[in-house]
């Protein structure tokens, strides 16, 4: 059934403030993939405070060329697509199409958005297999810890050692 003036009007100032807000977004095929499989990727991107959205290509190449990003609205996208937007990890609408991809073969990266400007397949795929930043901040932490712990555990040996010659 079409969607009436107001319906397409209402969608376009949804998608316009998401795009306004979001860090990131990520825009990719998904025809051909059942709805239970679909409902579990919206879960994960709820618990990771992302959002999913899917709306008419013309409706969003409109919001895009409205935004500025006349790159990405110029692209000829291809299928069904829906987008995840993020408005705090960069990366993390990348990994969660990359992750969702491996389990559904039929998904298909067709492009994303990264520092106002759009990006393609291959630099999206990229992007996916940069760490979170969670992981990446534990890398820093176990790099800096590590120093100190060789070290507590070399005085303890030495402390050890003592106390067996004394004994």
């Amino acid at each position: 059934m079409p969607k009436t003036k107001a319906q397409k009007t209402a969608i376009l100032e949804t998608l316009g403030d998401k795009i306004s807000r979001m860090k990131s977004a990520v825009m990719f095929n998904y025809a051909g993939i059942e709805v239970k499989n679909l409902n579990k990727l919206r879960d994960k991107c709820r618990a990771e405070g992302i959002d999913y959205m899917v709306a008419k290509k013309t409706l969003l190449k409109k919001v895009l060329s409205d935004k500025g990003l006349t790159s990405a609205a110029d692209q000829g996208f291809g299928g069904e697509i829906a987008t995840l937007f993020s408005y705090d990890d960069e990366v993390a609408p990348a990994r969660l199409v990359a992750a969702f991809a491996k389990e559904n073969d039929k998904v298909k990266f067709a492009g994303g958005i990264f520092e106002g400007n759009f990006i393609d397949v291959t630099k999206v795929t990229e992007l996916s297999k940069i760490p979170s930043r969670k992981e990446l901040l534990a890398k820093v932490v176990g790099c800096l810890s590590n120093p100190m712990s060789g070290l507590a555990r070399v005085i303890n040996a030495i402390k050890e050692d003592k106390e067996k010659l004394a004994a």
